[in-house]
């Protein structure tokens, strides 16, 4: 038994650090942004409802048919279903029918609402694709934006390392009278200013993850991670692109400009909904109906040389056999209720017809509602405009935003190579003691803040081709980086 308990916690332990050990890839991580967001739920829920409201339309173009059945029991004075005669008796009754319709004509209005449907299912579709791509570059820029500060906290560390050194060195110096004691106190107080730095590097790592997993709805923050991973720059043919082409590009494969198409063409569907009311509406119908009762019925033969009231001859009441009751003008005989196949065969009954319904006067209602229709396909129309107007604009802030960023990398790359060449100088002549503790620190503190300038720089270069990108067409998850 105790080595079972040992066996099980080890491999629950073996799990956990498993567990602890998982590091989330880029795409890792935007398919479980695409998968748990709840916007995107919502937006499927959407679809799902588009494609219901589509098969209602479709479901127009079929024949109504109803069934319809009743049963009733009736005591005292009520009229015999099948005989239309009163009688003060106990008897069942029932009924049933079957209905069925069918609209020839209705201006095309069902034609329409179909087409409309199945619009309105291609907007929510590319509303979610839309949203998707949206999501995407979120969690990407989040991503990149964790690589940024654990590339700047490696940067703090390295460079600390060096300052450990140095101050190991700095105090055999000024322990053997060679140096100062102010280059001690001066590696002293860089050393601490890196470790404060290092510090806030840390929890900017910290908190940078902390928020993409909020972002991808994870809720264990301690054992979240992302893989580590050089990121190299991909896209850069974009910028070779003119503007222009990428935003023919946009205006064919972005998902807004093909909402606002799509919402363009629901509106001028309603517009010819609105106007199929006004033309008639032709429909067939049909129905076939029959009712049984258990009552006992009247059969009277009238003497017509001597006719008198029906009032006069009253009420008979029987049961079992036939009863015959003889009157002064009438022979009434109470027959027992027929077999109930045969009542349904002898009281049915079927009504078929065509009806034409045409509007004539109906308060302005119709006209006012095309003219409504139409107002909202201009809106349309114009949001359509707007639409392409925005999406130039923001492929050209883009376009300008990824040539600046390059602008920016490029001049970064150069500063941080002349920074190291210039700590790599100032180190040697700090070793042979030409300068100082301070000017070695400055000239050390310059090359960490050419490192990370270098870094932002990259990572906003990066993303910045993924929005551009975006824009020519490509699908987020096909983004590379």
């Amino acid at each position: 038994m105790k080595k079972l308990l040992l066996f099980v916690f080890i491999v629950i332990s073996a799990s956990s650090g498993i567990a602890q050990q998982q590091e989330w890839t880029l795409q890792q991580c935007i398919q479980r942004a695409l998968d748990e967001n709840i916007q995107i739920r919502q937006a499927e829920l959407d679809i799902e409802a588009a494609n219901i409201d589509k098969s209602d339309a479709i479901g127009n173009f079929l024949p109504s048919l109803n069934a319809n059945a009743s049963v009733s029991r009736n005591t005292g004075l009520n009229f015999n279903p099948t005989s239309n005669l009163a009688t003060t008796t106990q008897f069942l009754s029932a009924s049933g029918g079957i209905n069925t319709g069918y609209t020839l004509f209705d201006g095309l209005q069902n034609f329409n609402r179909a087409q409309r449907a199945k619009l309105s299912a291609l907007s929510a579709q590319y509303g979610l694709e839309k949203l998707q791509d949206d999501i995407a570059l979120v969690v990407a820029n989040s991503y990149l934006q964790v690589i940024l500060n654990k590339e700047n906290l490696k940067v703090l560390k390295s460079q600390n390392e060096v300052t450990t050194q140095q101050l190991q060195q700095t105090q055999e110096l000024v322990d053997g009278g060679v140096s100062p004691r102010g280059d001690l106190l001066e590696v002293q107080a860089q050393n601490a200013t890196e470790i404060q730095n290092i510090v806030a590097a840390e929890n900017a790592v910290q908190i940078s993850l902390i928020s993409l997993a909020q972002t991808l709805l994870i809720r264990d923050y301690k054992t979240f991670d992302i893989a580590e991973g050089d990121y190299a720059i991909y896209g850069e043919e974009m910028l070779m692109m003119s503007p222009q082409n990428i935003i023919e590009s946009a205006k064919e494969e972005r998902n807004e400009v093909k909402i606002a198409e799509t919402n363009l063409e629901i509106a001028e569907e309603d517009v010819q909904i609105a106007k199929g009311a006004f033309w008639p509406t032709i429909s067939v119908f049909f129905g076939y109906n029959t009712r049984y009762t258990n009552a006992t019925s009247f059969r009277q033969d009238l003497d017509q040389n001597n006719p008198t009231s029906i009032n006069e001859i009253g009420f008979v009441q029987a049961t079992g056999q036939t009863v015959v009751a003889e009157t002064p003008n009438f022979v009434t005989e109470l027959v027992g209720a027929d077999p109930f196949i045969d009542q349904l065969s002898q009281n049915d009954g079927v009504g078929y017809g065509l009806q034409i319904n045409i509007p004539i006067l109906n308060g302005f209602q119709v006209r006012n509602s095309v003219k409504r229709s139409k107002i909202n396909a201009e809106r349309a129309k114009i949001n359509l405009e707007q639409t392409k107007l925005d999406l130039e604009s923001n492929v050209y802030q883009a376009y300008l935003d990824a040539q600046g960023a390059l602008k920016s990398y490029e001049a970064a790359q150069k500063a941080a190579e002349s920074q190291e060449l210039a700590y790599s100088y100032g180190k040697d002549r700090y070793e042979v003691g030409l300068i100082n503790a301070f000017d070695f620190s400055q000239s050390k503190q310059r090359y960490d803040n050419a490192q990370i300038d270098l870094n932002r720089a990259k990572y906003d270069y990066i993303f910045k081709l993924k929005v551009l990108e975006l824009y020519f067409g490509v699908p987020a998850d096909q983004l590379k980086f």
